[in-house]
């Protein structure tokens, strides 16, 4: 069914203390810390962004840190898996960098046609590299080269409690279609995108209940071009029986939240209006910054957050 959503447009996750979070994402696999803000349901805590260089919509990882959370295990109603794509070749190179650090090299895997490497980070999330012809990390003057960066994402796994429910929530509501199976695994794609474009229906080696808490993943988000988009969005998941949130803003973009029948939470999220609207693009992530509702309490809300410093 035709729909205005063009992809994936970020992943957010629970960690545990800021600063790991900073040294693993952006020191060990170089992603570009792009916003340092808070949460804006939690202001004594961060909100973490990560991206590429050109700081696509489809490759924003971000991360609620909570020091001390107890770690979680994902489950049915959860994002099991984040995969970004990585350009042929990057596995190798990935494999001898953790090898030469005495650190865990990973699983590698064969999946439609693709090579993939499966690793769990510090913080227990599992994280995926596929390579895939193209693919890119967008950052020419990032610490990883380009030919072995992170970029955008190539797909999320997601472990359904309802399969054909979320099945259908993704075909009539965000417009993907079911392009093949392969080993229990179902694949929806989005035509209409250039990257980000693949959501994966499996619930294969989860074992149990799912519990929230640190290494999982909040809730993945759906780009859509602007407010109208997302309202159009809003107004079919309305008309199917669920309860989109009212549009929220959330400073970068504008949010709509849905529970789909499955268990996982979905987001609609516009592109505009970006990541430079309150520092420049050379600086972004380089300082805390607050939504206009939180300004007055900078003071406080900075006496309570631990500083962060950037390998980069």
């Amino acid at each position: 069914m035709s729909s205005p959503v063009t992809g994936l447009h970020h992943v957010t996750a629970i960690t545990g203390a800021a600063q790991a979070n900073v040294d693993f994402y952006a020191g060990r696999l170089g992603l570009r810390l792009v916003k340092k803000t808070v949460n804006f349901d939690d202001p004594g805590t961060y909100h973490l962004y990560y991206a590429d260089g050109d700081v696509r919509p489809g490759s924003v990882l971000t991360f609620f840190p909570w020091a001390g959370a107890a770690p979680g295990r994902p489950g049915p109603g959860e994002t099991t898996a984040t995969a970004y794509a990585v350009a042929p070749g990057a596995i190798d190179a990935w494999q001898s960098v953790f090898a030469e650090a005495g650190e865990d090299v990973g699983e590698r895997f064969e999946r439609f046609g693709e090579s993939g490497l499966r690793l769990r980070a510090p913080d227990g999330l599992t994280l995926e590299m596929i390579e895939t012809d193209g693919a890119d990390g967008q950052w020419a003057d990032g610490p990883v080269p380009v030919d072995q960066a992170l970029g955008a994402f190539h797909s999320v796994t997601l472990c359904s409690r309802a399969p054909e429910a979320t099945a259908r929530v993704l075909t009539e509501a965000y417009g993907y279609r079911e392009q093949g199976q392969e080993d229990g695994r179902i694949r929806f794609v989005n035509d209409t995108a250039d990257y980000a474009r693949y959501v994966d229906l499996s619930c294969e080696a989860v074992e149990g209940a799912g519990r929230n808490g640190s290494g999982t993943v909040h809730h993945i988000a759906f780009r859509v071009p602007d407010d109208e988009a997302e309202l159009e969005v809003r107004e079919v998941l309305l008309g199917m029986g669920l309860q989109p949130t009212p549009q929220i803003d959330r400073q970068y973009f504008h949010s709509v939240y849905t529970r789909e029948p499955g268990g996982i939470l979905f987001e609609v999220a516009t592109d505009p209006p970006g990541f430079a609207t309150d520092e420049t693009e050379a600086e972004l992530g380089r300082s805390l910054q607050l939504p206009p509702q939180y300004e007055p309490k900078r003071a406080a809300i900075e006496a309570r957050l631990a500083p962060l410093s950037l390998p980069y």
